[in-house]
C-alpha cells in the first residue's frame, strides 16, 4: 500500500485551492525579479512562514532554480513540534500538496542514510511539520517534475550538522539541489531584529558558515533552521561551491505594519 505524507498546513500557511495556490505563487514569482543568472546552484535558503508573510521573499530564491535540469531536491527542515536526537528522512512513497504528489527519491534517500548512524529513515518530525511542506508548492511551480528527499533535523547541534553536511556532499550531484528551510529571529522589535538578522546575512554573504554556527550556538543571532543553513553551506564547500548571496531579507512588519514584534525572513542562493 502506498504511503503518502498528506498535506497538513494547506488552507493555513498557503491556499488549499490548487488554482489559487498556483496563481498566488505565479504572482509572487513575477514580482520577485533578480537580474543575475546563477550557474552551478548547489542550494537555496528559503523562509517558511505563511505565504502572505514570507512567500514573496522565498520567491527570490526560487527564481535561481528556473530553467535548471534538476531531478532531485533535498529539502532540509528544522523540527518545530518534536525533539529527537537525529536526522529523519521520510520513509514513505510521496509527499502531497494541493498541486499533487511528489515522489520520494528512494535511491538517494537510502544513500543518505546508508553510512550514517545519526541519519535514519522514518516518520519522526514529518507529521505536522510546516517548514518542509511550505517549500514544496514553490518547487512544483518552478521545476514541474522532480523527486524529493525530505529531511527533518531533530537536533541542530554540531554533531548532527557535521554529519548531515558530510553525507549530503556524497549524495548531491549535478542534477540535485538542496533547500534549507529557515526563518530568522522571532518576536523582537524591528531594530533588534535588524541587528540579529543582519549578522546571519553577513555570514551567508561571506560564506562563513563556521562562524554562523558559532553565532547561532552562542545566541548572537537566531535562525530556527540554522542547522539546515549551515549543513547546506558546509556540504557545498566540500563540493567546491563556495559562494553565497542573500537575495532578499524582510520581516513580518513589512507586511503587517507592526514593527514591535517581528519575525525575520531571508532568501539566499549557494553556488
Amino acid at each position: 500500500m502506498k504511503k503518502v505524507r498528506t498535506q497538513q498546513v494547506a488552507g493555513y500557511f498557503y491556499p488549499s485551492n490548487p488554482d489559487k495556490l498556483y496563481k498566488d505563487i505565479e504572482q509572487m514569482m513575477n514580482e520577485a525579479s533578480i537580474e543575475e543568472n546563477f550557474e552551478n546552484v548547489f542550494g537555496i535558503v528559503s523562509p517558511h512562514a505563511g505565504y502572505i508573510y514570507s512567500g514573496s521573499t522565498a520567491a527570490y530564491a526560487y527564481h535561481t532554480l528556473r530553467d535548471k535540469n534538476i531531478k532531485t531536491v533535498f529539502v532540509i527542515s528544522p523540527s518545530h513540534y518534536e525533539y529527537f536526537p537525529g536526522i529523519s528522512v521520510y520513509d514513505g512513497d510521496a509527499y502531497q500538496t494541493p498541486l499533487g504528489e511528489i515522489e520520494i527519491d528512494q535511491q538517494k534517500s537510502d544513500s543518505l542514510v546508508s553510512s550514517s548512524k545519526l541519519i535514519f529513515r522514518g516518520i519522526k518530525g514529518h507529521g505536522k511539520e510546516h517548514a518542509l511542506e511550505v517549500q514544496l508548492p514553490f518547487l512544483q511551480y518552478v521545476l514541474k517534475e522532480f523527486k524529493l528527499v525530505p529531511i527533518v533535523m531533530g537536533d541542530q547541534s554540531n554533531l548532527y550538522v557535521n554529519e548531515l553536511s558530510e553525507q549530503l556532499s556524497k549524495v548531491v550531484d549535478e542534477n540535485s539541489v538542496v533547500v534549507a528551510s529557515s526563518d530568522l529571529s522571532h518576536f523582537y522589535k524591528s531594530s533588534v531584529a535588524e541587528e540579529l538578522d543582519g549578522l546571519v546575512e553577513k555570514r551567508i554573504n561571506e560564506f562563513d558558515y563556521e562562524n554562523l554556527q558559532r553565532d547561532l550556538m552562542s545566541r548572537k543571532c537566531e535562525a530556527c533552521g540554522g542547522g539546515p543553513i549551515v549543513s547546506l553551506m558546509s556540504a557545498a564547500s566540500m563540493k567546491n561551491h563556495n559562494r553565497a548571496k542573500v537575495l532578499k531579507r524582510t520581516n513580518s512588519g513589512d507586511v503587517t505594519g507592526d514593527k514591535s514584534e517581528v519575525v525575520g525572513y531571508l532568501s539566499a542562493v549557494v553556488f
